[in-house]
């Protein structure tokens, strides 16, 4: 393998790997708070529909950012108000929040535009669109240097940029300052919370809707940066790996990160090379493919 297709490969895995981080900090909130939530496919799923579709309707890729956003806080919100409000099985109804955005997003996207559950594609200002980093041109023939910060670090869209930024922001909120130690007290022992006068549900209600927001995140990158359209679960099980690359970290937003570019990697890996021998033998695209799921189920 060669420098160039290296970086490629790099490049590939930050790019895929960047909703799997988003949606695993927002599992991360929501954990911490004592609200599992299986239901981050369905969010990322729901947001990914509105996006696109916002975004086909106003050609504003904010407008679809927006509307991700708020699509998957409401049912962030639902989650909250069964699993919180009604104290019900917090499993029951993850699973009903998959079932539900993935039927919806096909129903009301074949009412709305007639293509098979679809939206149509997205012109360039309906998408979020690369960015080059300062100084990215004038170092590119620099050695080394130059091809790693013009080819890996730079050229990616805004989203990326700010999953990245979103590990540090989440280290610090909850382990240095006084929100995030009252939520991880919530999710390690919200009776001597609630005894020390602090709404035990208020706190558990700020980290599912956070939750919401960074999977509204993941879901409008999914179609307005990864894609340039919505299509049938599109989300393709990111959700569920999510939840692995969560457990793999022992619930550490630096841990998240590493478990999220591994994740990347390995579907990256899948992706680029189709067909590779390994001692001689051929290994199948299929495989390759399944490499993400095969380490979860590890």
């Amino acid at each position: 393998m060669d420098f160039a297709t290296l970086l490629q490969l790099l490049d590939s895995s930050v790019r895929l790997a960047t909703p799997l981080l988003l949606a695993c900090l927002a599992g991360l909130y929501s954990e911490r708070a004592g609200i599992f939530d299986i239901g981050l496919e369905g969010k990322m799923l729901i947001a990914a529909f509105f996006s696109a579709a916002a975004a086909a309707f106003t050609g504003n890729v904010w407008i679809g950012l927006l509307a991700g956003i708020v699509s998957s806080v409401v049912f962030a919100g639902l989650h909250g108000l069964a699993s919180i409000t009604f104290r019900g099985n917090q499993l029951i109804s993850g699973v009903a929040i998959n079932f539900l955005a993935a039927g919806m997003t096909v129903v009301i996207g074949e009412s709305w535009f007639a293509l098979g559950g679809r939206t149509p594609q997205l012109e360039a200002s309906g998408r979020f669109q690369n960015i080059t980093l300062p100084f990215a041109d004038q170092l590119q023939g620099v050695p080394l240097i130059g091809p790693i910060y013009h080819d890996l670090i730079s050229g990616h869209s805004i989203l990326v940029y700010v999953a990245l930024l979103a590990v540090p922001f989440t280290w610090w909120l909850l382990y240095r300052t006084r929100f995030g130690l009252r939520l991880r007290a919530v999710g390690e022992n919200p009776a001597a919370v609630d005894t020390a006068g602090i709404s035990v549900v208020r706190m558990r209600y700020s980290a599912v809707l956070i939750c919401g927001v960074l999977c509204g995140i993941a879901g409008a990158y999914l179609s307005t940066g990864l894609s340039a359209s919505f299509v049938k679960d599109m989300s393709a099980g990111r959700g569920f790996i999510a939840l692995a690359a969560l457990i793999f970290s022992k619930w550490r937003p630096w841990y998240a990160l590493m478990a999220c570019l591994l994740f990347g990697l390995l579907d990256a890996t899948g992706s680029l090379f189709q067909n590779i021998e390994v001692l001689g033998i051929e290994v199948p695209v299929q495989f390759m493919q399944a490499l993400p799921y095969i380490l979860t189920v590890v």
